[in-house]
């Protein structure tokens, strides 16, 4: 490999439209790098990112600048016993009984209603036609919102993802973001109150109700949570769903297996993860001087955690540039849960709360996408690129298939969630 006597700049037009064989300068030669612009660090190397995941000494103060504006205050802002009460408010809805009994049938009818828009037709962009709107109808319907309101959702769904990429600053994009979060809660809020005079099945009823040592989560509370799920849970399963199809069709033997073998459905996510994941950068805020490798970042200091490159990391992964569903150093057991291989999800005190949901997300609508289309290709020869530094994903999937013949469904071979 040829060096390089300068760091990569994160900002520049070069590194959007391409960040990885910068990665791979920043983790042979410049593990921590100072951003001149921003004042803050960039760190790369795997087993530094891991500990910024993991260390309470790198918080989340930075939120409070970030996040705030237009969620207001979250989860990811809370520490200690706060933080860890209001995540065990939270969590019962995204995992065990409660996804698998309540929400799985939602899963599956919201992912069904896209497709059959699509599937006898032979041509679909994946990304407008089904993976941008479908978490997003999923979110909507779990909160036991009306129907009639998933464009509004979306609407403010593409509003916030548009604020966490304005990296140069736009004063629009940025006041759109605001007026967001204001119709947000206007409509969220006497729907909120509503639920808990006369509460139902749906999600917004569970948290008016969960109550942990007697905290209850007050109507701003559940207001932001909702922000927060629609752009997180949203944007995850959004690239997840068509980054997975993308690296499938680019390695056409692998996509083979995955259709024989839906078993395999949650390695080839957690290797999409791994390999192109919807979030690159996450920010944390150091409490005290840390040293890691390449220096010390002073304390108060920004870290721009690059999970797009610790996650090719050779130190960690072999043949990190190759996309293999059927890698060994990559547990698709522990993939959506905190002892992860991958960064993808974060690690620690501060990991992804709907990643079960995500998983659940990406593995019914894998299946069901599988099951309507045979032969897909790409329809312009050729895969799109990504777009995106802090989160980076497909803005559009134009393919082609064959429409499956009816009856000839082979999701019953395997079920549409496992673990």
């Amino acid at each position: 490999m040829a060096m390089s006597s300068v760091p990569p700049d994160v900002l520049s037009p070069e590194f959007a439209a391409d960040p990885y064989p910068f990665y791979r300068t920043m983790l042979e030669e410049f593990p921590l790098i100072r951003q001149e612009s921003s004042g803050g660090y960039v760190i790369s190397r795997y087993e530094d990112v891991q500990r910024a995941f993991r260390d309470p000494v790198f918080t989340t103060d930075n939120y409070e600048w970030q996040l705030e504006p237009v969620h207001g205050r979250t989860i990811l802002q809370m520490s200690g016993r706060e933080h860890a009460v209001h995540r065990a408010l939270v969590a019962p809805a995204f995992r065990g009984n409660e996804l698998q009994e309540k929400f799985l049938p939602v899963i599956e009818r919201n992912s069904r209603e896209l497709i059959e828009r699509f599937a006898g037709r032979g041509t679909v962009d994946l990304v407008a036609e089904f993976s941008t709107r479908f978490p997003i109808n999923v979110i909507a319907d779990m909160l036991g919102l009306d129907k009639a309101d998933h464009d509004r959702f979306h609407r403010w769904y593409t509003s916030i993802i548009a604020v966490f990429g304005n990296l140069a600053g736009d004063p629009e994009v940025a006041a759109d973001g605001e007026r967001t979060r204001r119709e947000l809660g206007e409509y969220l809020i006497p729907i909120i109150q509503e639920r808990r005079a006369n509460p139902g099945e749906d999600l917004l009823s569970t948290l008016c109700a969960a109550e942990i040592d007697g905290t209850r989560m007050t109507d701003d509370d559940i207001r932001a949570f909702c922000s927060l799920l629609l752009a997180a849970g949203g944007e995850t399963t959004d690239r997840a769903v068509s980054g997975l199809f993308r690296n499938l069709l680019a390695h056409p033997d692998q996509l083979a297996a995955v259709r024989r073998d839906r078993t395999l459905i949650p390695k080839a996510f957690a290797e999409t993860l791994r390999y192109t994941p919807p979030v690159h950068m996450v920010i944390r805020q150091v409490a005290e001087d840390v040293t890691l490798s390449g220096g010390t970042v002073p304390a108060g200091g920004t870290v721009v955690c690059a999970v797009g490159a610790a996650n090719r990391d050779p130190r960690r992964f072999s043949r990190p540039e190759v996309f293999d569903v059927f890698r060994d150093d990559l547990a698709a057991s522990t993939a959506f849960s905190a002892a992860a291989d991958h960064l993808a999800f974060a690690l620690g005190r501060h990991f992804c709360v709907g990643a079960l949901l995500a998983k659940t997300e990406v593995e019914v609508a894998t299946n069901q996408l599988l099951d309507a289309m045979d032969d897909i290709a790409f329809r312009d020869g050729a895969a799109p690129p990504e777009q995106g530094v802090f989160t980076r994903g497909l803005v559009t999937l134009p393919l082609e298939f064959r429409p499956a013949a009816v009856g000839s469904s082979s999701a019953a071979a395997a079920p549409a969630v496992s673990g």
